[in-house]
Order: C-alpha cells, then sequence, then structure tokens
C-alpha cells in the first residue's frame, strides 16, 4: 500500500530531471552552439551533477534525439502491427501518423535547435545522419519481418524513403518555425505519402 506512491513519486522525479537536462541541453546549444557547449555546463544549468546527468544520457550527443530509442521502437511495432490486407504504404503512412501524435521531441526546442545547428555544424549533422541510418536499418527489417513476400530491396527502399520524407519535412522548417501538432501532423503525413505513393501496389499483408 505504501510502496506503489513511493515509486510514482521517484518516477516523476526522473521525469522532471530528465526534462530539464533536455531544456538546458536546447537552451545553451542554442546560445553557445553544440561544440562550445560541455556536459558539465549542461549539468549545472540544470543543477544535477554529472554523475547524474550520465545517470540519463550517455552522452551530449544523445540530448541531440533525447527520444530516438522510444521512436524508433513505437515506429518499429506499428510496421510489425500490420492488419490482414494492409500494404506496406499504407502501415507507413499510418505510421507517420502515429508518431506525429505522441512525439514532442520532434516539434520542441530541442528539435528547432538541431535543426538549425545541423547546418552550420558538421558534428550535429553526423549525430543526425547517424539517427537517420539507425531509424532506416529498422524500419526496413521491419518491413522485410511483416512482408517476407516483399522483395528486399523494395524493403530497404521502403524504409530509408520513409526516414527520409520525415527528414525532409522536419529540416525544410525555417529556423524558429515552431508547427502546432495539426500543422506537424499535416505535413509530416503529406510528405511521407508523397513519398510512398509509388509503392501503393506492393503486395498487402
Amino acid at each position: 500500500m505504501i510502496s506503489a506512491p513511493a515509486e510514482g513519486l521517484r518516477e516523476r522525479k526522473r521525469r522532471r530531471t530528465r526534462a530539464a537536462i533536455v531544456a538546458a541541453a536546447a537552451r545553451l546549444f542554442a546560445e553557445r552552439g553544440y561544440l562550445g557547449t560541455t556536459v558539465a555546463d549542461i549539468a549545472s544549468a540544470a543543477e544535477v551533477g554529472t554523475r547524474t546527468f550520465f545517470g540519463y544520457f550517455a552522452s551530449k550527443e544523445e540530448l541531440l534525439f533525447p527520444e530516438s530509442d522510444e521512436r524508433i521502437a513505437i515506429c518499429v511495432d506499428m510496421i510489425r502491427s500490420a492488419g490482414p490486407g494492409e500494404a506496406p504504404a499504407d502501415v507507413l503512412s499510418r505510421t507517420a501518423a502515429q508518431v506525429a501524435g505522441i512525439s514532442p521531441d520532434l516539434n520542441g526546442p530541442m528539435a528547432l535547435v538541431r535543426t538549425r545547428l545541423a547546418r552550420s555544424e558538421p558534428a550535429v549533422a553526423r549525430v543526425g545522419a547517424l539517427f537517420l541510418l539507425r531509424a532506416q536499418q529498422e524500419f526496413s527489417r521491419a518491413l522485410a519481418e511483416t512482408y517476407p513476400q516483399l522483395d528486399p530491396v523494395d524493403a530497404a527502399a521502403m524504409g530509408g524513403a520513409f526516414v527520409g520524407a520525415a527528414s525532409g519535412a522536419m529540416s525544410g522548417m525555417p529556423d524558429g518555425d515552431q508547427l502546432t501538432e495539426v500543422q506537424l501532423h499535416a505535413r509530416l503525413q503529406k510528405a511521407v505519402d508523397a513519398t510512398l505513393a509509388g509503392w501503393r501496389d506492393q503486395t498487402s499483408k
């Protein structure tokens, strides 16, 4: 009877601390640049120790995409949950709609900062490229497993097209332009659907 509220309190505290670290990093990256900001700077701004910082993030790089693992996992689960008769392009379209509504990292302060810095700091562009490559590999693998009748080349191409469309929709925003959830959803959906139009006739599950 006593342990459950205590566990809930600890989880809330962890969420607040994590959010404070991400917010501090976004602010400092915007002010000083990515390379000009250290882990110690971020920890100090978030009012935590560096040891606490590393309890939440393994490196400064992780802060550029603080919800990447969760977002990739959600997309993979969505692909694998394709219903009978649902074509690959349709499940990817549904996945785009789902992730747009549940991932604040797509439209929060860090998203705006990393989009701007990717144009001026090669280190940020490199981290972004590695994230996109990992996402493409995960999605392509999930497509190939979910649709065994799908040509492996098509599975890889569709995974890459999906990631490229979503990335293009986000990177094309002007600096400082923060969209509403509805606008973000529409932008992602339009980009993904247009990119995948050529695969609409692929075999359904």
